[in-house]
């Protein structure tokens, strides 16, 4: 938990941000301790632990030569080596005293509570594993607690994705997916529709019942509203996430060696539950709506197979030439679904193509859409939350590639643009301003990657709250 203090106690663990190497003069240290700190900075360093047995001083040195959006990146890293030492140390408390910008504060208070998240449940000592901090305190003049309140609302709804993407099937079906989406819902303050396998089969949902055609759970359809008396906007903000609880690829079986993650393909609905609860936790006044279609994708049971023609729910027949494609096939119908809101923005998330991690990489979003100022405004706050977007073009002639002799579309392209034509396939179901973010690469490491973690990482989060931070301002 981070709260604002307005005094440092000199007897506890402190990180001090400076931008300037003279500024150390004015950090309360021993002669021993000033002579180390300078030494370490004058090598160029830009991080210096002093460890006071009974407590830690760790100095932060801004890198004026950087720009500023990678000088918070720098932060946050920081904050990952200062947990690392935290850990060792056991230490409980940390003190944040900035003698820079207050952006770096926040910064730093993120990349701490970050690194400090760690998925335990399955472990017989989980205590051994858990991080020994328990707060961190913001020494600052100010009692405008507003900042922290929003960091600590972010930081929850971050943990509540991870949380989502690395529990396995054997916990997290879709039904038990809608469970936690409830129970989150109710831990913070948004309210919660959830529609059963009849209700889905009802409003004739036909991509989210063909996929779950091979498994022996029930589909689910999750509808969040977080919709505050003081909203700024009429129209919502619709949020869709891909939850595919596990995805083996259907008839169309993965190989060895990319099943082993796919208990992350829910990653896209993931993010949204996060923030959801992120938006409620922080209270802000802005109506927004999140959709999350989840099951599973087995080549058991009744399952959908290639060649099958589905119609899907407003309409539209899709002829299926591969069952691995089956992530578009359940946002179809969400995207369709998402039209009775009349929305201002539509965003949907998924782990949605390899071939978006093969254009743009491991820890790059691909994104696409039909509102240029949107995708614009996402891909700054990208930098500056260093959840960065590449933006590929949904041009027309991409649509050639979609085309059926049998059906209205085909569910996959051919050899090339993999990830384009997916787009282009659920741009078919929007009627409104809508953006596709396909978080294939970012969504999940296998190994530490520095705040970030290892396993699910929550991306989009953090990205999407502060779009909709400054839409709300």
């Amino acid at each position: 938990m981070i709260q604002l203090t307005n005094k440092y106690l000199t007897d506890e663990s402190a990180a001090f941000i400076i931008s300037d190497k003279k500024q150390i003069k004015d950090i309360q240290l021993s002669k021993v301790e000033m002579n180390f700190a300078e030494k370490v900075l004058d090598n160029k360093a830009n991080f210096v632990h002093i460890n006071s047995f009974y407590k830690s001083l760790f100095i932060l040195l801004v890198n004026s030569e950087k720009d500023e959006f990678t000088q918070l990146e720098d932060i946050r890293k920081s904050g990952n080596r200062i947990i690392t030492e935290i850990k060792e140390l056991k230490l409980e408390t940390i003190n944040i005293v900035n003698l820079g910008s207050e952006n770096f504060t926040y910064a730093l208070c993120e990349g701490i509570m970050l690194s400090k998240y760690g998925f335990h449940k399955y472990f017989k000592d989980k205590a051994e594993k858990t991080s020994s901090l328990k707060e961190i305190k913001v020494v600052s003049s100010s009692t405008d607690s507003t900042k922290v309140d929003l960091l600590n609302a972010l930081i929850e709804g971050v943990y509540n994705a991870r949380d989502i993407v690395n529990e396995p099937l054997s916990f997290m079906t879709a039904q038990k997916l809608s469970q936690e989406i409830e129970r989150i819902g109710k831990e913070t303050g948004f309210k919660t529709e959830i529609l059963d396998k009849k209700q889905i089969e009802s409003l004739k949902m036909g991509g989210l019942i063909a996929v779950n055609r091979g498994s022996i759970h029930p589909p689910t359809f999750s509808i969040m509203r977080w919709e505050p008396e003081n909203a700024i906007n009429e129209k919502p903000y619709v949020f869709v996430g891909k939850g595919l609880v596990f995805d083996t690829g259907g008839i169309n079986l993965k190989p060895s060696g990319y099943l082993e993650t796919m208990k992350c393909d829910k990653a896209g609905g993931a993010t949204v539950v996060g923030l959801m609860a992120a938006i409620a936790k922080a209270k802000l006044p802005i109506k927004v709506i999140g959709l999350v279609p989840a099951t599973d994708n087995r080549p058991g049971n009744d399952a959908y197979v290639p060649e099958d023609i589905i119609t899907m729910f407003d309409g539209t027949t899709v002829e299926v030439l591969n069952t691995d494609a089956e992530g578009r096939m359940i946002l179809a119908d969400a995207l369709a679904y998402a039209k009775k809101y009349k929305p201002q923005l539509v965003i949907d998330l998924a782990t949605l193509t390899g071939a978006a991690v093969v254009a743009v990489g491991e820890n790059t979003t691909a994104v696409m859409g039909n509102t240029p100022k949107e995708i614009e405004k996402l891909k700054t706050i990208g930098f500056e939350v260093w959840e960065k977007l590449v933006e590929l073009p949904l041009w027309d002639e991409y649509k050639e590639q979609l085309k059926s002799s049998v059906a209205d579309l085909k569910n996959i392209g051919g050899k090339y643009a993999g990830a384009i034509t997916a787009g282009k396939f659920l741009e078919h179901f929007t009627d409104y301003d809508w953006i596709h973010l396909d978080i294939a690469g970012p969504a999940f490491t296998e190994k530490d990657d520095s705040y970030r973690g290892i396993g699910g990482t929550g991306v989009g989060v953090r990205l999407l709250f502060e779009f909709l931070k400054q839409k709300a301002n």
